[in-house]
């Protein structure tokens, strides 16, 4: 996740810090007032509201030292939809009580709560009603295995049944591609599940989660579970074999719990158009491969604020590739693993909001 720190005190500061260290996989900006010292380097602001209007679309999590008070008149203004906003969570300056704001299931935040805490030996603080009562939510199980829950509004009619005692079962569409890979996942959460097909599902006289590709199957007891593209930004050197990219590839989906079936678009930049590995992978796995000029990538780098390298700049014009050709694939996306280099390659991988 891209995460954005904002602290207000010394030892605000310095429990930004500490996270930053400890979620070492994670990217994670801290932001601090004009004149405010740090011992790392941070992005400056003069005006908080100002700075947090600016990211809260740029990241995929605010995380504020501070009053909760505070963070809520900061985020009130641009709050949207729980299935967009990004996770918000607001601490105490000591990190001793971690709070989950916004966005527990759809958008992380409970587990990214659960996180901070873990790093900074403190309490997590998370008030959603399932999670209270230790029960799996339907949405934040879609989050955990890259779905998107659909139509919003049966996110409440199935988790209040949940609290409610009554039966939801799950079901997987006999026709998704991907059909084993959910098996198995809810599976190993203890989950029981049938197969059935739409048409069953649309049919089903009880509550039902049903996980399809098709976001149109609709009824007033289905909750549908859609798969999220999964776009592949890439980066290699000049002549890296398929193999070397796939190894690579196929590293990065396991870090985040999937595997290469998930992908759906390989991207880069457009020098890489002709780079007969990248191409040789993407026929592989049947997906589209995507090239962007420096001009589309430099405007992603901007709008989201990403890092760059200087010697990626030097080489071919922007300082990003991975991240910036990923994000060019989605109108809205969040980043679920930011760029990580392997021996030959980069590799940042996008889910779709």
């Amino acid at each position: 996740m891209r995460c954005a720190v904002f602290a207000a005190t010394r030892r605000g500061v310095e429990s930004a810090i500490r996270l930053k260290d400890g979620l070492a996989s994670d990217v994670v900006d801290i932001f601090l007032k004009n004149g405010r010292e740090a011992k790392v380097p941070a992005k400056r602001f003069s005006s908080l509201a100002d700075a947090v209007a600016k990211s809260f679309h740029r990241y995929d999590a605010l995380i504020f030292f501070m009053a909760a008070g505070i963070a809520v008149r900061m985020i009130a203004p641009h709050l949207k939809s729980k299935l967009t906003d990004p996770a918000v969570l607001a601490a105490d300056e000591q990190g001793r009580h971690v709070i989950s704001l916004l966005s527990g299931h759809v958008g992380g935040g409970n587990e990214l709560t659960r996180r901070v805490a873990d790093c900074l030996g403190g309490t997590p603080i998370i008030t959603t009603a399932t999670d209270v009562s230790e029960m799996t939510a339907p949405d934040a199980l879609a989050a955990e295995l890259g779905l998107r829950p659909v139509p919003k509004p049966m996110i409440q009619v199935m988790n209040g049944a949940l609290l409610e005692g009554k039966a939801v079962s799950y079901a997987v569409d006999e026709a998704l591609a991907r059909r084993d890979f959910f098996e198995t996942a809810l599976s190993k959460r203890g989950i029981p599940f049938v197969r059935m097909s739409a048409s069953d599902a649309l049919a089903a006289a009880e509550l039902t989660v049903f996980i399809t590709a098709d976001g149109g199957v609709r009824s007033e007891r289905l909750l549908s579970l859609v798969p999220r593209r999964l776009i592949a930004g890439m980066g290699c050197r000049r002549g890296v074999p398929k193999e070397a990219l796939k190894a690579a590839l196929s590293d990065a989906c396991a870090r985040i719990g999937q595997d290469l079936s998930a992908v759906s678009t390989i991207a880069s930049a457009s020098v890489k158009k002709d780079e007969a590995g990248l191409l040789d992978l993407a026929a592989e796995l049947g997906v589209e491969a995507r090239f962007f000029e420096i001009e589309e990538l430099q405007k992603k780098i901007e709008a989201y604020g990403l890092e760059e390298s200087p010697f990626v700049r030097s080489r071919i014009g922007a300082g990003n590739v991975s991240e910036a050709a990923a994000l060019c694939c989605v109108q809205q996306g969040r980043i679920a693993l930011a760029k990580t280099k392997w021996e030959k390659a980069t590799v940042a991988l996008v889910w779709e909001k």
